[in-house]
Parts: structure tokens; sequence; C-alpha cells
């Protein structure tokens, strides 16, 4: 029996991570690292109809349905019922998700205010240094390193442009979108919320102690990205004097959803 899949594809640094493991202390669920499974899929259905195997052969052409369904129920070992994917890439891959479940997909959208986002990225850069955020000179500012992250080919700026497209493509019901201070603020709230758009049973959540269920080797990165509290709590909004108030303006009412 094929399991059910949901995915969480958001901002980075809105509480993505820290959402997949308040979830996953739902036995019934299990949610991933930062997956690529939206890759595999991907990569499988552009090469599908290049084989000239495929050509020559119009009935295994005509499989691919099949196989990519088969792809991303067996992508995931594990024995719990719900699947919560996470990949950012999802956002960009709705049509092809849809086709290989053959439904309508659900997708939970962690957001959070740009200039909050891009303060905790700047946090994290001046903690590790480790990773560059820009060419030589651009790396140098504060400035720079958020029009860096900003980009349209980097982690921020292709997040934001994906979700943007998403919205644009009239595929806004299928996204439950997360404010990160509703999440730390209101957490029994939001997670009510949530299971209501899966249309799945609460669960009562502990989020006094939640646990790294979620492991990522952040080396890769450069910097702790993935490292969660226990305890979930509000989060002070320090991006004013982490930025300064000037770039804060310029960031301030960039959050089309809200809107």
């Amino acid at each position: 029996m094929g399991k059910t899949i949901h995915m969480i594809s958001g901002l980075p640094r809105s509480g993505s991570t820290l959402l997949c493991n308040i979830l996953a202390q739902n036995p019934e669920m299990h949610s991933t690292p930062t997956s690529a499974c939206h890759e595999a899929l991907f990569v499988l259905r552009n090469a599908w109809g290049e084989w000239v195997e495929h050509k020559a052969a119009k009935s295994l052409a005509n499989n691919l349905q099949p196989v990519l369904n088969a792809t991303i129920n067996a992508y995931h070992n594990t024995d719990r019922p719900v699947v919560i994917d996470k990949g950012r890439g999802w956002l960009s891959l709705i049509e092809l998700a849809e086709f290989a479940l053959d439904r309508n997909v659900k997708i939970i959208v962690p957001v959070r205010g740009i200039p909050q986002i891009l303060s905790s990225f700047e946090k994290l850069h001046r903690k590790t240094q480790a990773k560059d955020q820009g060419d030589y000179f651009q790396a140098q500012t504060i400035q720079g390193r958020a029009e860096h992250l900003l980009g349209a080919e980097q982690v921020l700026g292709l997040a934001y442009n994906r979700l943007k497209d998403a919205m644009m493509r009239g595929l806004g019901d299928r996204l439950c979108l997360v404010e990160f201070d509703d999440l730390t603020h209101n957490p029994k709230e939001t997670l009510e919320d949530i299971y209501k758009f899966l249309e799945l049973p609460n669960f009562e959540h502990d989020f006094t102690s939640v646990e790294q269920y979620t492991h990522e080797d952040d080396s890769v990165h450069g910097m702790d990205l993935h490292t969660i509290r226990k305890d979930v709590k509000p989060i002070k909004d320090d991006s004013a004097s982490v930025l300064g108030v000037d770039l804060c303006k310029q960031y301030n009412s960039t959050e089309f959803w809200r809107k």
C-alpha cells in the first residue's frame, strides 16, 4: 500500500526543520531531512523520453506515471504511513508531483519576514565566516551579502521566486503558508491548522521538548543550518540591530504573500 506523501517547501530560515521535527513526534508521521526526491523525479521525467529504447518501444515510454509513482513511494524508507518530504524544489515542480501521485498535492510552506531571514543568515556568517556570500567585493558588506542571498540563483532568492511563481500559476490552494512568528508564538494553534489542511486527525504535540528526528551534515554548507532548539518559543526580531535600519526598510513589505 502506498504512503500518503505531503511536502514542506518554503523559505530558508523560516522554521521548516523545526516544523519537521515537531511533526515527527506523531508516530504516524515520518519527516525527512532536506530531500532530493523532487530532483530524482525531475531527472527521471526529463530522461524518460530520450532513451532510444523508449523511442522504439512506445509501450515502455507510456509507463512514466507508474514509475514516478513507485519512485516517490520507494524513496522514503519508513513504516510510518504519512511522509512529510522537505525539499525547496517542490514549489517549482507541483505539476510533476501531481502527475506522479495522481492527485492534488498539499505543501506546507514556512515563510518569514525577509529582513528576519537576512538577519538570521548574517548572524550565521558572523559566527563562522566559513562560506563566502557573493564575490570578493560583494561579500565584504552586509548589504552585499543580503543582495547575494536574494539573487535569482541563490538560496533565498530562488525560494522566494519559486513561491511567487507557484501563486502566479494559480496553485495557491495547494499551499499552507506557515508564518515563522505564528509557529513560535502559537505552536498549538498553528499545528492544528496544519492538520486541518492535511486532512489528518489532530495530534497533541509537546512543544517544550522537541527531539531532533531529522539529521543533516551541515559541514557541506559551511554553517549550522539544521540544529533546532528543543523548546518552541518566540524569537526576538533583531533584524534592525543586525542589518541596520536602512537595510531593513529596503526589504520591508516584500512579503507578497501577506497582501
